[in-house]
């Protein structure tokens, strides 16, 4: 194994540490939909979930690595295992049908961890290391090692870990700023200072892994790149514990724009085109949308490289530039992310064949049931649309696949509201039993009165704590989008919908909402608390 590539190897811990974020749970059929959109945007390794945490970890991790890993130029597929043999073992029965299977395996080494949390001694750990490390060893080759919290840990007992790790047959080693505390020159340096003091370094390639509390991890990763860091363990729009993880379309945009600045530290010449990390660029602002709809995480209109005004130009100077010259105010063009502007691509008359083709055009591999349910969403929109675009066709597909159990079905809503009137809302629903119940509500607004309604019919005990709305195309019939999130015994559950009608994406949404509550109270088993690296 090259040990110090030429280039950064991109690992995406979205679906294990980026589904901690608060209220981002996904279920099974939602993983694999975003691990197949990372294996299209180029990631070099997918890390699954964290199988021994629960039986649904243990399934998505499976199914991900038959699905996505299965072939010989797939991704390299990785489990999450705390340094345990049962943790250990269940990582390598869920990776088996990978076809490059890594467990990666972890212990806290900070002296405030070890007296806290863990309870053990220095040396306890420079036994159990070496001992885990070797066991993933014996049933996988590609074994990855982290000692938690590194970025607040002993520099010279660090050293000892990692030598340890590495000569049990650890070929990453992972250096975590678990609580996002160290700075750029801080972080730089530790991994400088790993280069230098572990003797066997050179057997494995070093990783960072870090959070954003003081919003530093993408410049902490940059000088750790610097430094001779060859892996960025990172996540899609930055999700995560806590302030989020290094955000992977800044790191990979930032390696891509500057990559003249970067291309010495990897042994480049400075004019050196070729692309520092196997992204394809084209397919992160795509990548980014579909994880934002299904995690009901938004992406802040100001967020880098995939918000909404990250190439959105309001000053009169900065417009004025840009009309004689992109470059004045752009270091980088918007097409680059896949962010574009096509217009009207079909229209009511389309068939069903041009339809797919678009579809296919855009990225989508859609099964034949999904296909129809998406025609028909699309007739439906293009009844109501004169000009359909390929936004308008991103959120009829990421409805559609957006796998929400259907147990509530909304069939019917109205509401009656306006100045001096008190609003109203009626529903129709079909409960799980096949019935169908109406109920009708007053509220202080439209939306309070829908959600109240939905209520009465479906009495799950819940509370709202946040409803947005955001525009998915532009003009007076365009798609309105809604991210709804609810809260029940300390747990959130988000969906979202789009429509035209405000209203009925509210509804929808709501349901949506409603639906994975009602999933999680017919799980009897609960899952363990996930363990972040």
């Amino acid at each position: 194994m090259n040990t110090s590539p030429d280039r950064v190897i991109i690992f995406d811990t979205t679906l294990r540490d980026g589904e901690q974020s608060p209220g981002a749970a996904l279920n099974v059929d939602e993983k694999l939909t975003i691990a197949r959109a990372l294996a299209r945007l180029g990631v070099d390794v997918i890390e699954a979930g964290f199988p021994h945490a629960s039986p649904g970890d243990f399934e998505a991790v499976q199914k991900i690595a038959s699905s996505v890993g299965s072939e010989a130029d797939s991704p390299i597929i990785c489990g999450l295992a705390r340094a345990t043999q049962k943790d250990i073992k269940s990582a390598s029965d869920a990776l088996r049908p990978a076809a490059k299977p890594r467990i990666h395996t972890f212990l806290a080494t900070s002296d405030i961890h070890l007296q806290y949390k863990l309870k053990k001694t220095r040396q306890e750990v420079l036994e159990i290391v070496p001992e885990m490390v070797a066991y993933a060893k014996s049933f996988l080759d590609d074994v990855e090692f982290s000692p938690e919290d590194a970025g607040r840990s002993d520099p010279e007992f660090l050293y000892q870990v990692l030598e340890r790790a590495i000569a049990a047959g650890a070929t990453t080693v992972n250096i975590p700023d678990t609580v996002g505390y160290t700075t750029p020159s801080e972080f730089g340096a530790l991994i400088r200072g790993i280069k230098e003091n572990v003797p066997n370094i050179d057997q494995a390639i070093i990783s960072v892994h870090g959070h954003d509390d003081l919003g530093l991890a993408v410049a902490n990763f940059l000088e750790a790149v610097k430094n001779g860091a060859r892996q960025l363990e990172c996540t899609i729009n930055g999700i995560g514990e806590r302030a989020g993880n290094a955000s992977l379309e800044e790191l990979v945009m930032a390696l891509h724009v500057r990559r003249s600045y970067f291309n010495p530290f990897l042994g480049r010449p400075p004019e050196s085109t070729e692309p520092l990390t196997k992204i394809n660029t084209k397919e992160i602002y795509r990548t980014s949308r579909l994880v934002s709809n299904l995690t009901g995480m938004i992406v802040q209109p100001n967020k880098a490289i995939v918000g909404a005004n990250a190439f959105a130009h309001e000053s009169g100077i900065h417009q004025d530039g840009v009309l004689k010259h992109k470059l004045t105010y752009e270091i980088m063009d918007a097409e680059s992310i896949g962010l574009t502007n096509n217009q009207i691509v079909l229209g009511k008359l389309s068939g069903r064949n041009a339809f797919r083709s678009r579809l296919q055009e855009l990225g989508f591999e859609l099964s034949e049931t999904e296909l129809n349910n998406a025609f028909i969403q699309f007739k439906e929109m293009a009844d109501r649309k004169k000009e359909i675009t390929d936004r308008d066709l991103e959120a009829i597909v990421n409805d559609e696949i957006d796998t929400v159990p259907d147990h509530f079905r909304l069939e019917l809503v109205q509401v009656s509201c306006g100045n001096n009137a008190r609003p109203t809302a009626t529903v129709t629903i079909r409960t799980p039993d096949g019935s169908e119940l109406s109920d009708a509500a007053i509220g202080t607004g439209p939306v309070d009165a829908l959600c109240k309604a939905i209520n009465r019919v479906v009495q799950i005990p819940n509370e709202l704590i946040s409803f947005s709305v955001r525009e998915v195309t532009e003009g007076i019939d365009a798609l309105g989008e809604v991210t709804i999130r609810l809260r029940y015994e300390g747990r959130t559950y988000s969906a979202r919908a789009a429509d035209t009608d405000i209203i009925v994406a509210s509804a929808r949404a709501y349901v949506s909402a409603l639906n994975r509550l009602h999933v999680a109270l017919q799980q009897k088993e609960k899952t363990p608390k996930m363990l972040q690296v």
